[in-house]
């Protein structure tokens, strides 16, 4: 079991520039230094406070001290909090495992909670990793839940913009036969993206912030040659994506920039010689530090309960058939 602590210290001299550095604009400094490391971090003037388990408090403590005599001669933005993060191997010291903290999502309709153990820790894991990776099945919240987080960054000034990206593999040579210009041609593909943004922010607001450009749908071949910095990039139905595609999409990620990659390795359009690239990184990516990956099952289902029941039922074939081999 974790132990809890709690350390109060002070930052000298009290200096207020060197104090608005450190903690960045509304705090944005903080916050991420917080979810790096599953800590609560208060301060009123230079006078801090942070809560959580022992051993992060500990390396936030050192942190802030470290950071703030920087902050006299050097101005911070996230990109540098993200690189001190980095050097000071901020990772392995949270890797000793703690219990996930809540994550409450605020949007238009309210709050958003993970609904049981495994969405409330998909959530934990996207505040506190740079890359995840959400797998299952139908119905288990993946995109929603991805949405919401990104809406949240968006509004909280965490990113400047939120790109969501879906790989159009039904089209394929179809592409060209559908009526329309390229963007109604992909239009369908990138309808779920639609429906979850207008239900978290509303139509009016998503369609300003399209036309501005903060909120980008596109298909995934827009990705390419791209530096995605500051963003909240969302990958979604991976499971279509080739082992080519995924690669280049992953290296798209930039400084203070957040993905999070769905999909569902039982619903595989891809041609049945060409291997998933989700299913590839799954396989590359495990042991890499930083990366967070939640795993869904049926009972973790969220639509009508008979998606439950069928998923299950698919699941119990798929498993017969690999024990005895298809009929």
């Amino acid at each position: 079991m974790t132990v809890s602590d709690k350390r109060e210290f002070v930052l000298e001299p009290g200096n207020p520039e060197q104090l608005a550095n450190l903690a960045g604009p509304f705090d944005a400094h903080l916050r991420q230094i917080e979810l790096r490391l599953g800590v609560e971090i208060a301060n009123r003037g230079n006078v801090f406070k942070v809560t959580g388990p022992a051993a992060e408090v500990k390396a936030t403590e050192k942190l802030l001290r470290a950071l703030y005599l920087e902050a006299a001669e050097e101005t911070f933005d996230s990109e540098s909090i993200h690189l001190r993060l980095n050097e000071a191997n901020v990772d392995h010291v949270a890797a000793g495992g703690y219990e996930a903290q809540e994550v409450a999502i605020k949007v238009k309709r309210g709050v958003v909670r993970g609904r049981g153990p495994n969405q409330a820790g998909y959530l934990h894991a996207i505040a506190t990793h740079d890359i995840n990776f959400g797998i299952g099945p139908a119905g288990t919240g993946k995109t929603f839940l991805a949405v919401a987080s990104a809406v949240e960054a968006l509004n909280e000034s965490r990113v400047q913009r939120v790109i969501l990206v879906r790989p159009a593999v039904e089209a394929g040579e179809k592409l060209g036969f559908l009526p329309g210009d390229l963007s109604q041609k992909v239009d369908p593909y990138l309808r779920p993206l639609y429906d979850a943004l207008y239900e978290m922010l509303g139509v009016e607001k998503v369609i300003k912030l399209l036309e501005k450009n903060v909120i980008e749908i596109a298909p995934l071949a827009y990705m390419r040659g791209r530096t995605l910095n500051d963003a909240f990039v969302i990958l979604d139905e991976a499971q279509n994506t080739t082992i080519e595609q995924m690669k280049m999409f992953l290296t798209r990620i930039g400084y203070g920039s957040t993905a999070v990659v769905t999909g569902d390795l039982t619903q595989v359009d891809l041609p049945k010689h060409v291997k998933s690239g989700l299913k590839d990184a799954l396989e590359v990516l495990r042991g890499v530090d930083g990366i967070g990956f939640t795993f869904f099952t049926s009972r973790d289902v969220v639509r009508h309960p008979l998606v439950a029941k069928i998923v299950r039922a698919y699941d119990a074939r798929d498993d017969k058939d690999s024990e005895t081999g298809p009929a």
